[in-house]
């Protein structure tokens, strides 16, 4: 078994893979997907850019990111951490996937939003509620192609579940990170908030339609 703190380095260098970049670049021979569409390196401008099959590739790949990381603890160094102690080292080591991901070092700490790695990382801590917030992530979808608006809703979905009986959490502390995962969210999405405002947010094509 490995020491805990190693596993948190590990996370980082997880999450810090730039999967719509190397996919664009080996893959589409885009050379750099952050120089179209909306600039950002994650599966939400891989959908715009390249489509539905590259962009659910990034997606899938995005989202195993944030569940390997936070599953890390458990895999690597379960009999070297405390039974009360290992939620927080899931929830450290998921956190700095994520931080990889939006600032990535092997793509000059210019990555993505983290949308699909924090999808992997509470997948990993809290999958009853995840798999509910999937639900109203494709049913937001769905109903309006934006991925940005279905991500948005999905967060705060995700937050207030916790507060419901089926869903509470046997730590507290995972309701509170379910307020800020869903603020964050909203934060690296404000760009997003104003096209949708304005009426310029690009939407997904599904099932043929633009």
């Amino acid at each position: 078994m490995l020491s805990p703190y190693l596993t948190l380095p590990l996370a980082y260098l997880l999450g810090s893979i730039p999967t719509a970049l190397w996919a664009g670049r080996w893959l589409f021979g885009l050379p750099d997907i952050r120089e179209h569409g909306s600039g950002n390196a994650g599966a939400t401008n891989t959908f715009r850019v390249l489509g539905k099959q590259a962009g659910s590739l990034v997606m899938a790949v995005d989202v195993l990111k944030g569940f390997v990381a936070a599953s890390l603890p458990k895999w690597l160094a379960n009999d070297t951490i405390a039974d009360n102690q290992l939620l927080y080292w899931q929830l450290g080591c998921g956190a700095l996937a994520v931080l990889g991901h939006i600032y990535p070092v092997f793509a000059g700490f210019r990555g993505g939003k983290g949308v699909a790695t924090v999808l992997g990382m509470m997948l990993a801590i809290a999958p009853a509620a995840v798999g509910v917030c999937l639900l109203v992530f494709m049913a937001m979808l769905l109903a309006f192609r934006y991925v940005s608006l279905a991500s948005m809703t999905a967060g705060l979905a995700f937050a207030f579940l916790q507060l419901l009986p089926p869903f509470r959490p046997a730590n507290s502390v995972l309701v509170g990170v379910g307020f800020v995962l869903a603020g964050l969210l909203i934060y690296t999405h404000r760009a997003n908030i104003g096209r949708l405002r304005s009426g310029t947010e690009s939407r997904v094509p599904l099932f043929g339609r633009q």
